[in-house]
């Protein structure tokens, strides 16, 4: 008894099972999922940052590939000036003039159509029944105009007739072969016949009237018949079909997109002291990345007379450099006639501009000369 006193003073009993459990490292204990917790929200991460240090390092490699491929461009002449920009055209919405059905339509996305060419067609079953009661209603005046004008016919005959009777009986009054109740009764009818005679010619006017008022009602519902029916007001392409057929537009509803191909820009943006010697009509060269080894004909067409990219405050020279001013350089519209099949908006590019009429171009940009 004195030596179990000594192994525990304290006189606490251990049992197996406790013994046990304080043998056990205390990493063991935790549940099995806080450990693996921190390797799976690693793996997402690292592969988005693996993506976007590739993305990042594609995008680095085509600007560093432009830059060096400009870089051994050979350099321009003082003169000529080029900023980047894309090919733009000149967008036309074709809309209907009233609310109606759309019928049909004759050209699809990415056809070229020519000027006057009918692209669409309305309903017009209802302006045509208007049109036909117009087209009645002009014959039945017609006819009202012919009745009015033989009655106008009848009434200067009778005036005739009763002028020759009241100049007899004013011939036999004087001689004193008849009374002056018969020479009043002469005198009336004449009046009479003249008041008549102006009441026909009054009709006469009046059919005129009406009958050129349904002439007109009947050149409206043509021109609203032919307005029903949509055309191409210019050469171009048909960028967008917004409707199909059946559907019920309201006034104005388009029915299609395209771009004149006549009017083919880029948008450039030069600084100060070279846009303050752009002007409208100077000579221009636009090279698409597309034919990089082409050099279009091209020419100012517009030069902005307000800055932007304007700081707040303009104070030193490197804040008024940072001025920009928007060029429009349009391309040759007799070139884009001869190529409107490979006419392509959105295309990158560079637009040259030449400030100093006295620059030669180099070779690589003189192109054929505008006329």
């Amino acid at each position: 008894m004195g030596q179990v006193g000594e192994a525990n003073p304290l006189g606490i009993s251990e049992s197996p099972s406790s013994a046990s459990i304080a043998l056990v490292p205390a990493q063991e204990r935790l549940p099995a999922t806080l450990r693996q917790a921190p390797v799976l929200e690693k793996r997402p991460r690292s592969r988005l940052r693996i993506l976007l240090f590739v993305a990042l390092l594609g995008v680095g490699a085509a600007a560093g590939g432009r830059y060096w491929w400009l870089s051994r461009l050979p350099p321009l002449p003082q003169g000529i000036v080029w900023s980047n920009g894309r090919i733009e055209a000149e967008e036309i919405d074709i809309s209907t003039k009233f609310a109606g059905r759309i019928a049909q339509l004759a050209v699809q996305e990415g056809d070229m159509v020519a000027p006057g060419q009918v692209i669409a067609r309305m309903d017009t079953r209802d302006l045509e029944a208007s049109l036909k009661k117009a087209e009645a209603q002009v014959l039945q005046g017609r006819r009202n105009l012919e009745e009015a004008r033989a009655l106008v016919a009848q009434q200067e005959t009778e005036v005739t007739l009763a002028k020759a009777e009241f100049e007899r009986a004013s011939a036999l009054l004087k001689r004193g072969f008849t009374t002056r109740q018969a020479f009043d009764q002469r005198q009336q009818a004449l009046n009479s016949a003249n008041a008549k005679a102006i009441a026909a010619r009054a009709r006469v006017n009046q059919a005129e009237y009406a009958l050129e008022a349904a002439q007109h009602e009947v050149e409206l519902y043509e021109v609203n018949i032919a307005d029903n029916t949509l055309i191409a007001p210019r050469e171009g392409r048909i960028q967008y079909r917004i409707a199909n057929v059946g559907e019920v537009l309201p006034v104005g509803g388009k029915v299609f997109t395209m771009l004149d191909i006549a009017d083919v820009y880029m948008n450039v943006y030069l600084p100060t002291a070279d846009a303050g010697r752009a002007k409208v009509g100077s000579d221009a060269r636009v090279v698409l990345d597309a034919y990089p080894n082409f050099a279009a004909p091209a020419y100012v067409s517009f030069v902005a007379t307000q800055a932007q990219f304007t700081p707040k405050a303009v104070e030193t020279k490197s804040e008024r450099d940072k001025l920009m001013f928007r060029v429009k350089v349009r391309i040759d519209p007799d070139l884009l006639r001869r190529h409107a099949a490979e006419v392509r908006t959105g295309l990158p590019g560079i637009a040259y501009v030449r400030l100093d009429p006295k620059a030669e171009w180099p070779e690589r940009l003189a192109g054929p000369k505008r006329q």
